[in-house]
């Protein structure tokens, strides 16, 4: 696995567009037999079906069960504990070099790949989010909110964002320090935004209103699990129980989570939004997401 990020890595460090398609290429070809079944593990059922039925298998999403079990799985968690070979962060630096290149046609496409990737990334390793409390990555989220960049890729943009929130308060509180929410709100009241993202931000401020977690929920703090993995889902954390120890943190009773309840985060959003009243009688109506984030 390693070789194969090696030359990934190689390839999304360049300034050459094609260059770079080929890495996401190779990153996306990594990453999705960890997050599809095999075809092996059905081939009883297989054989029942037809050949439209046997290729729609081939992509069937591995349950939560299934990927802690997953000798694959079991090594891609531990790589990405390492500066050295963490996909997330490389894929932030391809991000910020793409930006810098203007729009075009071909760029934005990259851009737009670089984002779905990231949001999986983020979603197979939670602690990969801890990059987006750094002031770097957060802008450049920002960054790329900005009406410069077209409607598709504000609105990749916006999914991003929520990934990087999603029960990770130290983000939001980082966030909302670069004045996102100003961001954000501008946005919104702009003419010139499209539908479309209009209706991505208001999902976006009903999910920022949703109330807290205090964090990623962690396993139990063990000399033998890497730092980032007591961070990690329970359900995934009992995969890492014999692994090798990783760099040391500090445990997150010195890092204590900052969280607002949402009427705090009321108050913050109703110095940019005249409505946000309206939002939340909305969100307590209706409670979309099912009422919660997890």
């Amino acid at each position: 696995m390693e070789a194969l990020l090696s030359l990934a890595f190689d390839n999304l460090s360049s300034y050459d567009g094609p260059k770079i398609k080929k890495g996401l290429k190779q990153v996306e070809g990594l990453l999705a037999p960890i997050c599809l079944a095999s075809a092996k593990t059905k081939k009883k059922q297989a054989a029942l079906d037809d050949e439209h039925m046997q290729q729609k298998q081939k992509s069937t999403p591995k349950t939560l069960e299934e990927l802690t079990d997953d000798p694959a799985f079991f090594e891609f968690f531990k790589l990405q504990e390492g500066f050295e070979w963490n996909i997330a962060q490389r894929l932030l630096d391809t991000l910020d070099r793409l930006l810098s290149r203007g729009s075009d046609g071909q760029n934005d496409l990259l851009i737009m790949s670089t984002l779905d990737l990231t949001q999986g990334v983020l979603l197979l390793h939670p602690p990969s989010k801890v990059l987006f409390a750094r002031e770097k990555y957060m802008n450049l989220l920002l960054d790329l909110l900005e009406p410069v960049n077209c409607p598709a890729i504000q609105s990749a943009t916006l999914l991003t964002l929520v990934v990087a929130l999603i029960d990770t308060p130290q983000n939001t509180r980082s966030f909302e320090s670069l004045d996102g929410l100003l961001t954000v709100t501008s946005i919104f009241k702009s003419r010139s935004t499209s539908r479309e993202v209009k209706l991505k931000l208001v999902e976006f401020l009903y999910f920022y209103l949703m109330p807290e977690t205090p964090s990623i929920p962690r396993a139990d703090v063990r000399d033998s699990m890497p730092a980032m993995l007591q961070r990690s889902p329970s359900k995934l954390a009992k995969a890492f129980g014999n692994a090798p120890s990783g760099r040391k943190r500090r445990s997150s009773d010195d890092e204590p989570d900052f969280t607002l309840s949402s009427e705090e985060k009321q108050a913050l959003l109703g110095r940019y939004l005249h409505n946000v009243d309206d939002l939340v009688r909305d969100l307590t109506a209706h409670t979309p997401f099912g009422g919660v984030v997890c």
